[in-house]
């Protein structure tokens, strides 16, 4: 059997060896009837290299789009407030929910009203307090279970962080992201134990420059922890800071204050009116689960304070 040493210009210095019976099947020699131009050189398909059998073999693992299961939908429960859920259709188990807003805007009211929610239902819950400036009295005002919730204070001590007046100086911000860290450490620790019907990080008094210093990446493993999961994961925030990673966005503002009408008169000065309540304004900014667009929309619910009735 003779052999014939091709080199191909592709890969100089490479010879391939092949039979003569191979080399005329693959590189076939002109006969005397093909006529060559310029123009239009001669054109001729060569035989795939992988047999059928391979790329069956190949494509048995893809499973077309049409044959992937659906994602069952996420157990809803109440926030708390009835326009809320009707906004929403309540908060998803298992999912990581941001509700966002500026100061005064109902951050706060919508998540006493959650808790207070879930520990009607049995549940215990978590807040991971980043500034130490939850109110236990609001806590129980609101109708919250203190005995079933857990309440861990990101804040450090006095003997720790020095005199105020020296933390509100050049280690402020340093101060911020020390409460950053305890706060992400922190919702490790209960991810990762279960047993919470509802885990809140409260990071509404962090400076945004702050809060967006947590990466994506903990986000994501965030959600991945808690999605198989019936606990409720609530961030509270200025600004929007997860991202794709949260499956609804509440963004909240505030619209109108209040006032005590017997105080109300021109010889009362603007800080001494009693404030009764507040109208929050709520808007559906985002919204995951369903497998269709979201059309925003935005309700308006009012808070009233403790001695207002």
């Amino acid at each position: 059997m003779s052999s014939a040493v091709v080199i191909t210009s592709a890969a100089q210095g490479r010879p391939f060896v092949f039979d003569e019976e191979d080399v005329a099947g693959i590189c076939p020699q002109p006969s005397g009837s093909e006529h060559f131009t310029e123009a239009r050189p001669p054109q001729r398909v060569l035989p795939s290299v992988f047999p059928a059998s391979f790329k069956d073999a190949r494509l048995a693992g893809v499973a077309p789009a049409s044959q992937l299961a659906v994602r069952p939908a996420p157990e809803m429960v109440s926030s708390g407030i009835a326009a809320i859920d009707a906004l929403t259709g309540g908060l998803p188990r298992g999912c990581l929910t941001e509700i966002c807003g500026p100061a005064s805007s109902g951050r706060t009211t919508l998540l006493l009203a959650a808790l207070a929610a879930a520990t009607r239902r049995g549940e215990c819950c978590a807040v991971v307090d980043a500034s130490d400036a939850l109110d236990p009295q609001s806590v129980a005002a609101a109708g919250v279970e203190l005995d079933r919730l857990l309440w861990v204070r990101c804040g450090e001590s006095s003997h720790q962080a020095g005199p105020r007046s020296d933390k509100r100086g050049l280690g402020e911000r340093r101060l911020d992201e020390r409460r950053l860290e305890q706060v992400l450490r922190v919702a490790d620790l209960l991810l990762e134990s279960g047993g919470f019907g509802m885990i809140a990080l409260d990071l509404g008094d962090l400076p945004p420059q702050v809060a967006r210093r947590i990466p994506l990446t903990t986000w994501f493993r965030f959600r991945r922890a808690v999605e198989h999961t019936s606990t409720v994961l609530l961030a509270v925030e200025r600004q929007s800071i997860a991202g794709s990673c949260s499956s609804l966005l509440i963004k909240l503002g505030l619209t109108k204050l209040g006032m005590s009408e017997r105080l109300i008169r021109a010889d009362v000065p603007t800080h001494a009116q009693l404030l009764t309540g507040v109208e929050i304004t709520a808007e559906l900014a985002r919204s995951r689960l369903d497998r269709k667009p979201v059309r925003s929309a935005e309700i308006t619910f009012a808070s009233k304070t403790a001695w207002a009735g």
